[in-house]
């Protein structure tokens, strides 16, 4: 049994992601909220006791700052705080660093997106081998546990891949995943999290399309899908983190990302962007300073978790599944659906970051009561994908499968 949880960042995810280890702290014992501003982290805490999250009063919740590339701190922290626990929802930019120190204090890692290069945005496939996967054999040769991409996408959607083919499919053909938000914030625009990480998701797109990579430009394939609970809406062919996995996981022809966006989102991103303002170089102003254009739009953009008090409507992120069963065509549609206002209700948080965080968090209860702790390095996808689900539909999350009358993808 692996007990104390260490959660690395600050922003709307980890917000989630540490209410839900205090509604389960009987299970993953204390809690230690970390991050270059601890005030954020003093923030969350309040939260958690604002909303009475604290299911065993007499385990401890508190914060600490850290520099997570200071290597050697982080580890000190890890074994400071009896951390056998550490879920990283920081930005992408840390995961080599805290994989490295999870490894050295031989502490579970478990991560909700894919390294990224800061200097390298969209790199060529399969991203998952130019860094995470290369450190394998060392987490299997010293019995560390490491868990990659575990919040919503990735992470449970690629559980509903590996639970298509465990009970609905002896063949998979196709796979399209696929993310809408049927909500309304109120804000002029807005990125549901991190802009900085969103907008460099926009750069180029690397799809898994009959068993080759094929690249794409942004938005330049648009389909349309009736979904349950938030009807018909628009999605778009993208690049994104768990396609680089389950193109190598699961036995499928063609794996696709969709992300749903509005017409006015369109629009917003195509001025920014052909004005220069999403660029990840470096510009000097008149007055000598110099600047990235991304990081000005992240800092002038609301804080996604700003956005919870007056968001309305649902998501919807679901697998669209085609293949064989028992030498018969079959499909499924198997998904989730989350509403922004009862998120707030729990956690004071919107239904984006509610789905990526409560994942992380049912893994981690996984991995300290044995079922997940495979002392080595895997995707979701690698697990068995029936304790997750069944646990994620207790803490909030539950899923669907649609069987029958599974609507089409549509032209745009």
């Amino acid at each position: 049994m692996k007990k104390n949880v260490l959660i690395i960042g600050a922003g709307g995810v980890a917000h989630v992601a540490a209410h839900k280890c205090a509604q389960n702290n009987d299970l993953l014992g204390d809690l230690c909220i970390a991050s270059r501003k601890v005030y954020k982290c003093d923030a969350i805490i309040e939260s958690i006791k604002r909303k009475n999250s604290i299911k065993d009063p007499k385990k401890s919740i508190y914060s600490r700052q850290i520099d997570v590339y200071d290597i050697p701190a982080t580890v000190k922290l890890i074994q400071d705080t009896n951390s056998q626990i550490v879920i990283n929802l920081a930005t992408a930019y840390v995961n080599r660093s805290l994989l490295e120190a999870c490894i050295q204090a031989k502490a579970a890692y478990l991560d909700t997106a894919i390294y990224e290069d800061p200097n390298k945005p969209c790199e060529d496939p399969p991203w998952y081998g130019n860094y995470e996967w290369k450190r394998k054999g060392e987490c299997k040769e010293k019995g560390v546990t490491a868990i990659l991409g575990a919040g919503f996408d990735p992470g449970v959607v690629n559980a509903y891949c590996a639970f298509g083919l465990k009970h609905y499919f002896d063949k998979i053909d196709t796979i399209d995943i696929m993310d809408v938000n049927a909500g309304n914030h109120g804000k002029y625009f807005a990125t549901n999290f991190d802009p900085e990480i969103n907008f460099r998701e926009f750069i180029k797109v690397w799809t898994w399309i009959d068993r080759k990579w094929v690249k794409k430009d942004v938005h330049s394939v648009k389909r349309t899908f009736d979904f349950p609970v938030v009807g018909r809406q628009s999605i778009y062919l993208s690049g994104h983190d768990e396609i680089h996995s389950l193109s190598k996981n699961i036995d499928a022809n063609s794996i696709r990302f969709w992300m749903g966006f509005s017409d006015h989102y369109i629009n917003v991103f195509t001025v920014l962007t052909k004005l220069g303002l999403t660029s990840t170089k470096p510009v000097t102003t008149a007055e000598g300073v110099t600047v990235v254009p991304l990081k000005v739009l992240k800092a002038v953009f609301p804080d996604p978790l700003s956005l919870a008090p007056n968001y309305t409507g649902k998501t919807c992120i679901g697998d669209l599944i085609r293949g064989e069963k028992d030498s018969k065509a079959n499909e499924i549609f198997i998904y989730n659906s989350c509403d922004h206002k009862e998120c707030y209700q729990e956690v004071e948080s919107q239904a984006i970051c509610y789905t990526a965080g409560v994942p992380p968090v049912a893994a981690a209860i996984l991995v300290s009561d044995g079922v997940w702790d495979v002392k080595t390095m895997v995707n979701v996808e690698e697990l068995d994908p029936d304790p997750f689900i069944d646990l994620l539909s207790r803490m909030g999350l539950p899923t669907k499968v649609m069987e029958t009358a599974v609507p089409a993808m549509q032209e745009a």
